[in-house]
């Protein structure tokens, strides 16, 4: 096992009703609020009338700034950034899911400065200061409401790719399960399995750990069990309550303590797909996988069956193993192949945004050899 050091900075609000506790920290960073949020679905359930009732009540000036778009785009973080600079905001406030909250984090540490958000992830910049961000999650699946990690797209640069950073922590993170009851079935499904897929990466990582490989067997086998059951009865507070609790411990360092990494290469692929076809995330990552599993099967033989092994609780080969996964994210009603989605694709143009973008593993390098394959795989 690796040595380490694990500090999560941000504090988290979790629970029915856990809004209540939103004025009394927005008391502590001061009254000009950014106020950031998606293309409007918080107005049609009542949660921005209550947010907004909520800032009136600490006589917040609220700046607003309203479209993020599901797969953002480092554009939209440009223009609120400038909006949160002109006004000397002294917070940030995201409502919304992954991707409100994604572009919030790279909007706190544009703000203050003169560059676009772009020279933070060309590397002509390190950020040294961010505004604080308070985040309102309406979706379970991304973990980024409790990590330093933010996803972006510049679509002219064929461009999308995660960024970290200690400084992305938000703050203050609110989780109330009834704010997710609203999420149709298929994005419901989504989230689900990109809290699985998270738990992947870090069991893939390099390095071992054994009591960190627990908890990511635990929390994949709390998926499975309630997932599905969710799809059902999509109003169910109980269940929302556990995947959104499961979501979070995915992905904040919880899984990672005393591996070396994690392994990043389905999700550098899955975002190329999203950034290409505009695909869900989770739905990229149902794709990826099984492929990637395949492409690595001989390799990984011992990984991939100790893990069926574990989530499905029963002694399971490697080629098992990818088919009963299969198998999970069908039942989950997400894509296992690019063609389930109806989209018309191109390997090679796939193919050449893969290396433009130098998409590879951390723990499973993928050359080019080895990308074309695992596209074949999925296609």
């Amino acid at each position: 096992m690796e040595n380490f050091v694990f500090c999560n900075p941000t504090t988290l609000h979790f629970g029915k009703n856990a809004l209540d506790g939103l004025k009394e920290v927005l008391q502590h960073y001061g009254r000009k609020v950014l106020l950031v949020y998606g293309k409007g679905s918080i107005k049609k359930t009542g949660l921005y009338d209550k947010v907004m009732g909520y800032l009136n009540e600490v006589q917040a000036e609220v700046f607003e700034y309203e479209g993020i778009r599901s797969n953002p785009v480092i554009e939209d973080v440009d223009i609120a950034a400038a909006l949160g600079r002109k006004h000397k905001v002294d917070v940030i406030l995201a409502v919304g899911g992954g991707s409100v909250i994604d572009s919030g984090k790279f909007i706190s540490i544009t703000i203050p400065v003169q560059h676009p958000a772009w020279d933070f992830i060309t590397r002509k910049a390190k950020p040294e200061k961010a505004v604080p961000l308070i985040c309102i999650l309406t979706l379970a699946a991304t973990g980024t409401e409790m990590n330093p990690f933010a996803v972006i797209s510049k679509h002219d640069a064929n461009f999308k790719d995660g960024y970290g950073s200690p400084l992305l922590y938000p703050a203050h993170s609110f989780l109330d399960p009834q704010l997710t009851v609203t999420v149709p079935r298929n994005y419901t499904a989504y989230g689900i399995v990109d809290l699985i897929a998270h738990c992947f990466e870090a069991w893939f990582g390099a390095g071992e750990t054994t009591l960190s490989d627990r908890f990511i067997i635990s929390i994949v086998q709390e998926a499975i069990k309630y997932g599905p059951a969710l799809l059902k009865d999509l109003n169910n507070y109980d269940l929302r309550e556990k995947i959104m609790y499961a979501a979070t411990m995915a992905l904040n360092g919880l899984t990672m303590q005393g591996k070396k990494s994690g392994e990043w290469g389905v999700h550098g692929i899955g975002h190329i797909l999203s950034l290409l076809y505009d695909i869900p995330h989770g739905a990229s990552l149902t794709i990826v996988y099984p492929a990637w599993m395949k492409h690595f099967q001989e390799r990984a033989a011992g990984r991939i069956a100790l893990l069926g092994s574990g989530i499905f609780n029963e002694s399971l080969t490697a080629p098992e193993s990818i088919k009963r996964i299969e198998d999970l994210f069908r039942s989950l009603e997400c894509p296992v192949r690019l063609s389930e989605t109806g989209i018309v694709t191109d390997k090679q143009k796939i193919c050449e945004t893969l290396g433009i973008n130098k998409v590879s593993g951390s723990n499973y390098k993928l050359k080019e050899e080895d990308l074309g394959k695992i596209v074949e795989l999925f296609l």
